[in-house]
Order: structure tokens, then sequence, then C-alpha cells
């Protein structure tokens, strides 16, 4: 089992869709779970609120016998009461990626530090042309490339750039394994991010 948590601190559009692709990428029974109590509002019955308020049921806590993504939106909860349900959660699916808030966050910081799951950065080469700063030199991350871009001095995978509708299929739940951005995100999976 293998979680991954993914921090998108300059680009909102990129932050919605980077765990999706991430998830479906991976090929297998993946859950998404977003930890941002502003985040989006993923298509969906359920919340991560719903689960910390009525407690998970065992077919939320394991996926069926069909592969494929599963994202659960936020719904207005924050890090600490949700801590127990991510465990879970995480402990019952094959892979769960978490999507994390913009701004960082300390209980959720500690939450991540407590599981030991690793934190994927995902930045626009955009970023790193406006604020080459941003991050600590060295800092892997995943860049998204953005036309004429510092992407190359920032050590881990570099996303091409996505497909039209691509980024629509992804927030409409229509899963494009095989598209090109998508299959990118592939690596991101084994790479060393602790």
């Amino acid at each position: 089992m293998t979680t991954l948590a993914v921090w998108t601190p300059d680009d909102g559009l990129l932050g919605v869709v980077a765990p999706l692709a991430l998830a479906v990428a991976r090929r297998s029974a993946t859950l998404v779970v977003d930890l941002d109590e502003s985040g989006p509002r993923y298509p969906g019955d359920g919340s991560l609120a719903d689960l910390v308020a009525d407690g998970p049921r065992r077919p939320d806590l394991e996926p069926g016998p069909q592969r494929g993504t599963a994202v659960l939106r936020n719904g207005g909860v924050s890090a600490n009461p949700a801590a127990s349900v991510l465990r879970a959660l995480a402990g019952g699916w094959p892979d769960c990626v978490v999507r994390l808030p913009a701004r960082r966050d300390e209980a959720v910081a500690t939450l991540l530090q407590q599981m030991r799951v690793p934190v994927v950065t995902v930045i626009s080469g955009l970023s790193l042309d406006m604020w080459p700063d941003r991050l600590p030199p060295g800092a892997p991350a995943v860049t998204q490339a953005a036309g004429r871009s510092g992407a190359a001095w920032r050590p881990g995978p570099v996303l091409p750039k996505p497909a039209t509708g691509c980024w629509d299929a992804l927030l409409r739940g229509r899963v494009r394994p095989g598209d090109r951005w998508v299959r990118a995100w592939v690596p991101v999976w084994d790479y060393p991010w602790t």
C-alpha cells in the first residue's frame, strides 16, 4: 500500500487535477482524499466530512473488486478530526493520494509526518521563472512545463503540456489512463520523495 500527498502551492487548477492524474496513472484501485477544507467540489456522493461525522463503513475502507479511481472530496473538515479516518482509508486501499491545501497547514504537516506520507510538490514551470526561490534549492518537485521555464534545473519529473481536453476529462471523471500527460505521472509513484 502506497500513500502520497500532493501539494501544489502556486496553481489552483493544477492543484485540482494533479491528484486525479496521479491516481489515474497508478492503474490500481486508488483513492483520492482531499484534506483541504476549502477544496473543490469533486463529483461524488460522499465526503471526508461525512465519514468523520458518521464513521466509515466497510465499503468506504476498501475498494470493490474493480480497479479504478475513487475521489473523496473534503466537505469542510479539518485535518485533526479527519486523522483517524484518513489513517483507516490509507490502510485499506491499495493506493491513496492525499490532496493538500495550497497554504501550509501545521495540523496537516503533523498528520503526514506521523503517517510517514511523502509529499509530492507540484509546480508550474512559470512559477519557477517568476519565483525561483519559492522552494529550497535542490528540493525535488513535479514540474508542469509551461513554455520557456526553469524546469531543467529542478530535480524530479517534468510533465509535458496536456492535450486539449485532458484536464476537463479528469474533472468530469472520464478516466484517460492512455493520455500522454497522465502517463507522465507514472514515475512519480516511484520517485524518492523522502
